[in-house]
């Protein structure tokens, strides 16, 4: 479980520091802000990425979940008690695998046509945010004090 709890660590610090490097005005994967919005925002029309605090509210959410697993597998020493860490857990899976069957829906796609983010969510992010759902409820219920 401590391997997984790292990797799963990681890839979500990765997807922090992508959200503070747009907050501060990054353009990849795109060539300009437009370009880079239809990548990763996709809403119908889009011409330029979201405000700098939105793109850091988001990042300081996921350097919250960034820690959990750690804070789970006791890495680092926290107030919280095991079970509330774990159940803590399953709602973060809850959250992260809403969001990624949310990508394959109808009304999704409505709302996110946008090339190529309608192309790299169905390939890319809403796969990965199943991923990380499931590893955040394998971690929550293995975590479970019995």
């Amino acid at each position: 479980m401590t391997i997984l709890a790292f990797a799963l660590s990681a890839v979500l610090l990765l997807i922090t520091a992508l959200h503070v490097y747009w907050g501060i005005g990054g353009i990849w994967p795109g060539r300009d802000a437009a370009s880079c919005a239809r990548a990763v925002v996709g809403t119908r029309g889009v011409s330029e990425m979201p405000p700098t605090f939105a793109c850091f509210a988001v990042a300081a959410c996921l350097v919250l979940a960034t820690l959990w697993p750690l804070a789970l597998m006791g890495v680092f020493a926290t107030p919280f008690p095991q079970q509330g860490l774990a159940a803590t857990s399953v709602m973060i899976a809850l959250v992260f695998f809403g969001r990624g069957m949310l990508g394959f829906t109808p009304w999704w796609r409505r709302q996110t046509p946008e090339q190529p983010f309608a192309r790299l969510d169905r390939s890319l992010y809403s796969p990965l945010c199943l991923l990380i759902g499931a590893g955040f409820a394998i971690i929550g219920i293995s975590q479970f004090p019995t």
